[in-house]
């Protein structure tokens, strides 16, 4: 069976590469397996343009935001679903200090379009802790992670397959013009092949040698009765209407344990920085937990193997993999005709870290 590429990994980043590849006419092979709280799975799937304690404007957001945003409207279009749910951002300041350190940047042109509003002042509200005003976003929601990517795994129908079985390296086999994958039964041809791994790349004997930095992720549902659902909380977490009644709390951001157990620690941060937003009880009904395929420099790696250029890499989006993926997938299938990678995003930028063998 021949094709143009193998895609190893189907979560939010190789979903979306798979998307645009067959978009473009491309025959893919999918290899992945279901698994429940995959990164992509547990996120809360937020855009949001100005992030941090100093609201700086997130990396090349004014190129990321709209083209994500009109991508999953597409999606929500050709499919008939509901999937991008566009919701102000409310990022509550927490004292007086802040509500100046954000006026002094309210005139940079740079992050207008992301503002819709500041509110220095706010009435006294029985659900939110909200005394020293907030800054209200735009171009700002959150996408259901988990309908999209069953969506597009439904989508993967001939010329394309889906392999529900893990990629085994042991039986990848590189030739000049082509790569081959044995299976007991099968030989897959392609192209080439693109890994699309999340934070297993750090087992990758092709892409170890790049700097990824894996963190444990936290998050929680819980329950709130008759709490507001037009916007999204911020303050240190955030609180996001999912569902009836429910809400999704987070995230923590751990890097000395990276493992797929549930921490009582971070279930009384996040516990506790909630209470910090929200007056009225509420009831934790969930806690989940995922690991991000984050880099040190907070950059995505993306591009080309250096002495094998049939095999390409797709990830390193940590925490923003909704926003920037649609628009470097793009990227990244244009360099198949000779346009240049992001370089803030090119793994060529790491090949100092690369030990020819």
């Amino acid at each position: 069976m021949n094709y143009d590429f193998i895609l190893v990994g189907h979560g939010l980043a190789g979903g979306i590469l798979t998307r645009t590849l067959s978009q473009q006419g491309y025959t893919l092979a999918v290899f992945d397996t279901f698994k429940a709280n995959s990164a992509s799975r547990v996120a809360a799937g937020l855009i949001n343009p100005l992030a941090g304690k100093r609201f700086a404007k997130s990396w090349l957001a004014d190129k990321f935001v709209p083209f994500a945003i009109a991508f999953y409207q597409q999606i929500e279009k050709e499919f008939n679903v509901k999937i991008w749910q566009p919701l102000p951002i409310f990022k509550l300041f927490s004292s007086v200090e802040e509500q100046n350190t954000w006026m002094g940047k309210s005139s940079n042109p740079a992050i207008q379009e992301f503002i819709k509003q500041v509110h220095l002042n706010l009435p006294l509200s029985e659900n939110i802790n909200q005394e020293f005003g907030a800054i209200e976003l735009a171009q700002s929601g959150y996408l259901d992670v988990p309908v999209l990517l069953d969506i597009l795994l439904a989508a993967l129908k001939p010329p394309h397959i889906l392999i529900n079985e893990d990629f085994e390296l042991a039986r990848l086999q590189i030739n000049p013009d082509f790569i081959s994958y044995k299976q007991d039964n099968n030989t897959i041809t392609a192209r080439k092949i693109v890994f699309c791994e999340g934070y297993q790349a750090i087992n990758n004997p092709y892409f170890n040698w790049l700097p990824f930095s894996p963190n444990k992720g936290e998050v929680l549902d819980i329950k709130i009765e008759k709490f507001p659902t037009e916007c999204i909380y911020n303050k240190a977490v955030y609180v996001l209407p999912f569902g009836t009644n429910g809400f999704k709390v987070g995230a923590t951001y751990n890097w000395r344990e990276v493992n797929e157990q549930p921490s009582a620690e971070a279930m009384t941060e996040l516990q506790e920085r909630t209470e910090q937003i929200i007056k009225k009880p509420f009831v934790i009904t969930k806690q989940s937990v995922g690991i991000r395929p984050a880099v040190r420099d907070r950059r995505p790696l993306i591009g080309w193997h250096p002495t094998h250029p049939q095999i390409g890499i797709f990830n390193g989006m940590g925490s923003k993999g909704v926003m920037m993926a649609p628009y470097l997938a793009s990227n990244f299938v244009a360099s198949l005709n000779g346009a240049q990678l992001e370089p803030e995003a090119d793994i060529s930028r790491y090949l100092k870290f690369f030990k020819r063998i």
